[in-house]
């Protein structure tokens, strides 16, 4: 009887919409007037901004109604790439359609698809053979532009409790620099492990609190850890604008500034080449797993609160260049399973888009390390009660696992009740991470400014 009713109320909305209206005018309607009718015939709220709804038409609006209010929704906002996030009972947001966000069961059943095409060690390498290579062609990166022939800028060394640090700033095209901190223990050894520390994206930068601290912890434990800027981020904005950090090139040059920031590092002789990691929370958890989908000097990997087969990475430097469309289409989930038989550890927690990693996402990487017979190399720790972010809770997991797989020692930091004492490490301000100075007065004659002169550095590709 409900459902009668409400059929017979959607017929009448439909009525009223078409009685002005034809199929020469494709029975048109402005959204902002779609909207208030779905209010009020739906009795839910859907809030929005002017400038979303400004000056757009829906064709055939009225037809697109149905007795389900969130079909209706889907049925009235696909056509215009718009959705709506709920919020709560009967509440919405309005929202541009996000393409790197999908349902959680899409995904699933994304990455399920993808794995018809290999049972086996042998089939999966044939896989990963074919995503590599066009990883780097979507990329921009095949060939490799030539290295610029400079000598990295180095700052001075300052030294804390069991540690130094000293700045850098390397060349990776002409007049483009990446610039970071290296970490090392103040008594190097003949063969030290490596950890690339990517940022993420969180504001601060390099310079946070947590990101020093990790890095600091890691020197005081055996390895050197270096830590470097995302592109338009952190000393990057002294050659372009916080924008460009949202256009697809970032993607590029951020890749290249590892793949650079690794053949510098590796030079050095006191670097043990057999044990190579990087660990990135958030959007350096995507460039994690992507730089050891692409590098096999990288021997371990961990990304922190950012893998998942349902979410590709909501900036373009994440998934602003075709690298998902790679040897028929793949997926975050599916890059991390080429760090197979590597170890990896997914850090996950239970307030964003890992929230269901122990559920799907992590046993097919145990199904993958099962065809090397390493299936005990990929770890999961998950963390339903935390959010988004690179804390303690993080952290500690990060140095348990180098522990156990780079034998870094912790001997010193450790506490009898098991816990991390992170109470030594200096937290530095943030103009003494700096390699340019303080108003970018070091800053090389030959720099390159702006993102259009980037983008002519690529033109020929």
């Amino acid at each position: 009887m409900i459902k009668r009713i409400f059929f017979l109320l959607l017929c009448g909305t439909l009525y009223l919409g078409l009685s002005a209206q034809s199929s020469d005018n494709q029975y048109r309607k402005p959204l902002k007037e779609v909207l208030t009718l779905l209010q009020e015939k739906y009795g839910i709220t859907i809030k929005y901004q002017e400038e979303q709804v400004k000056d757009k038409w829906l064709n055939y609006a009225a037809w697109r109604f149905r007795s389900d209010v969130d079909e209706t929704l889907h049925q009235v906002l696909a056509p215009l790439d718009l959705k709506v996030n709920k919020e709560g009972d009967k509440k919405y947001k309005l929202k541009e359609y996000e393409y790197y966000r999908w349902e959680v069961k899409d995904g699933w059943e994304y990455l399920d698809q993808l794995a018809l095409a290999y049972q086996d060690k042998a089939s999966w390498e044939r896989r990963k053979e074919a995503i590599k290579p066009q990883l780097y062609e979507a990329l921009k990166l095949s060939p490799l532009p030539t290295r610029p022939d400079t000598k990295p800028i180095l700052s001075k060394k300052r030294s804390f409790d069991g540690y130094v640090v000293e700045n850098f700033a390397l060349e990776i095209l002409p007049g483009v620099y990446v610039n970071g901190s290296i970490y090392k223990p103040a008594k190097t050894m003949r063969k030290m492990p490596l950890v690339l520390s990517p940022d993420g994206h969180w504001g601060g930068h390099r310079y946070r609190k947590d990101a020093q601290i990790r890095c600091a912890m890691l020197a005081k434990m055996g390895a050197v850890a270096v830590s470097y800027d995302l592109f338009a981020w952190g000393e990057s904005l002294l050659q372009f604008e916080p924008e460009d950090h949202r256009k697809s090139l970032s993607m590029t040059v951020q890749t290249l500034g590892a793949l650079r920031i690794l053949d510098y590092m590796l030079k050095n002789q006191s670097i043990d080449t057999a044990r190579v990691g990087i660990c990135g929370g958030s959007g350096g958890g995507s460039h994690a797993v992507l730089m050891t989908a692409l590098d096999d000097r990288i021997t371990l990997s961990i990304p922190v609160v950012s893998l998942s087969s349902y979410f590709f990475g909501g900036c373009p430097c994440e998934s602003g260049l075709p690298i998902h469309a790679s040897a028929g289409g793949t997926n975050n989930v599916e890059l991390a399973a080429m760090a197979a038989p590597r170890p990896q550890l997914v850090i996950s927690d239970g307030k964003d888009w890992t929230a269901h990693m122990p559920e799907h996402d992590f046993p097919y990487l145990q199904k993958m390390y099962g065809y090397y017979g390493k299936a005990e190399y990929v770890e999961n720790v998950h963390l339903p009660n935390d959010g988004h972010d690179f804390g303690y809770s993080k952290r500690k997991p990060v140095y348990e696992f180098l522990v156990k797989h780079f034998g870094l020692n912790n001997r010193f930091v450790k506490k009898e009740n098991g816990e991390y004492d992170e109470s030594n490490c200096t937290i530095e301000d943030e103009k003494a991470l700096y390699s340019f100075g303080m108003h970018g007065e070091h800053l090389p004659a030959n720099a390159l400014h702006g993102y259009e002169n980037l983008e002519k550095l690529f033109q020929n590709d």
